[in-house]
């Protein structure tokens, strides 16, 4: 007995590893036959990509739209063999506890290769690996883009251990190996090492560096890199904030010791958007919704906000060199205001000059009990058009987001509104105040806190997230969703 509680408590204080004797394969004969066939193997890091943390600590200028509900996860990519990571990509590492040799911002040559192996998220309505064109040089200007490269993989397309070569089955916290690279030949001469190395054909992904569109390279003006897997609302939390500490994967930098021929790869084929079906047969009881709240908050003034696309399609902010905002294909992006952003200069810039919209019309929120903001709309997940939806509240000039609300959190939310009305389960009511009073659909925004609040003077906004139809295993059509909508009441 008294053995069996000093293991308790042993266990207690030193605490598990979540990763501890998970069985990932054979990496280190993986390895071995990747250097081998001639190839230089370097081990990189997974980790969480905070944001928050990086603005609060004054390292970047803005937390460049993170999602809250999402704490996203990154590959930290050591250099190519003979070159070293800039002193601000290290500095950046460091601050979020990665080895300091490792970025999460980095190049590749066209006859390389980024792996990642090992066991995909435990479950959760959501992930996908996603790879980003962070950094672009035009005619000697280097440009900030943040534009997806090509569609994810998500957990309705990754091949696993769990769903071998797509097929129907359990994705989550299943082995697979992902393959980022640019090359037909790298990747083959991979999946012929992990076969070797005792790895099934049928847990193996591609992820393509399409040369057409982009600069691969290790010089100055070559294109930079972001990878991002984004793993949202697991069924056990707990669970979840195991895996991102201890990450069961490993991480790999392949390179070539000698020249080979290229075989570049095609730009991959997308996945169409849009099923035919759409929400606007809502619009009349979004329309009555409206008038209830208007009705129920009378004799304040109103300040109704307008409602736009925030994120540009990647390709086309690849192409025109504009700021992307960091999309996803697999999500729809709308956002309390009528601007797009534009294309400020890296490494990091300061975004809240690009956003024009503030100094004309500056929406803030203060401590008065009268004054709130009512987040309204579609629950597009009640409608099948996404697997899961959020709107978060940001500071407009930091980018930060402070909060997200859920599908989950706002279900029933609008039936006190319009308690008549069969079709008010597929809309939804929520609040922003300082002062909720008790209200269950409320959120009370902090102050005083740096980043991770909202100063009474703070210019905001509201940002909503439409993620994953799942009938097309990519996001919903802009042209089929019913727009969310925000009113400012004071």
């Amino acid at each position: 007995m008294r053995i069996y509680i000093l293991v308790v408590v042993l266990a207690l204080l030193i605490g598990t590893s979540f990763a501890e004797n998970v069985d990932i394969g054979d990496v280190e004969t993986f390895k071995a036959a990747l250097e081998q066939d001639g190839f230089t193997v370097q081990e990189g890091r997974i980790g969480y990509l905070d944001m928050m943390k990086l603005l609060d600590l004054g390292i970047l200028p803005s937390a460049y739209g993170n999602n809250p509900t999402t704490k996203y996860l990154t590959y930290f990519v050591p250099p190519a063999p003979g070159f070293e990571v800039p002193e601000l990509f290290s500095r950046i590492s460091q601050a979020l506890g990665m080895p300091q040799d490792a970025s999460a911002f980095w190049d590749l040559g066209p006859d390389e290769a980024v792996v990642f192996l090992g066991r995909t998220p435990p479950e959760c309505r959501y992930f996908s690996f996603d790879h980003y064109l962070l950094k672009r040089t035009y005619e000697n200007e280097a440009r900030w883009i943040f534009a997806p490269v090509e569609d994810t993989v998500n957990n309705l397309v990754i091949n696993t251990e769990g769903t071998p070569n797509g097929s129907v089955g359990d994705p989550f916290y299943q082995t697979t190996v992902m393959v980022a690279t640019a090359d037909r030949g790298i990747d083959q001469r991979i999946r012929a090492a992990g076969l070797s190395a005792g790895y099934s054909s049928e847990i193996f992904n591609t992820q393509v560096f399409p040369s057409s569109i982009l600069n691969m390279g290790l010089e100055e003006n070559s294109d930079m890199f972001l990878m991002l897997i984004r793993p949202a609302l697991y069924k056990d939390e707990q669970a979840g904030d195991d895996y991102r500490n201890n990450i069961p994967a490993v991480l790999l930098r392949i390179t070539p010791n000698e020249p080979m021929e290229l075989d570049p790869y095609d730009y991959p084929e997308l996945r169409v958007r849009g099923t035919g079906t759409t929400e606007f047969d809502l619009l009349d009881d979004l329309e009555e919704l409206r008038i209830a709240i208007l009705n129920k908050h009378s004799g304040l003034t109103v300040t109704e906000l307008p409602t736009s696309i925030f994120a540009q399609p990647g390709i086309d902010a690849i192409q025109r060199g504009i700021n992307a905002l960091g999309p996803d294909n697999d999500a729809c992006y709308l956002w309390s205001a009528n601007q797009t952003v534009s294309s400020p200069t890296p490494p990091f810039p300061d975004l809240s000059q690009y956003y024009g919209f503030l100094r004309d019309q500056p929406i803030t929120l203060g401590n008065d009990t009268n004054e709130f903001i009512i987040v309204y709309g579609v629950n597009h997940v009640a409608t099948g058009k996404a697997t899961y939806s959020n709107f978060a509240l940001y500071g407009a000039d930091l980018w930060n987001g402070v909060k997200a609300i859920t599908d989950a959190d706002v279900t029933g939310s609008a039936e006190e509104y319009l308690p008549d009305n069969p079709n008010a389960k597929y809309l939804y009511v929520y609040k922003f105040a300082r002062d909720c009073n008790g209200d269950p659909h409320c959120y009370e925004v902090p102050y005083g806190v740096g980043a991770y609040g909202l100063e009474l003077d703070q210019p905001l906004l509201i940002a909503w997230r439409i993620y994953l139809e799942e009938s097309t295993k990519t996001g919903p059509s802009y042209s089929e969703i019913v727009y969310d909508r925000a009113i400012k009441f004071d």
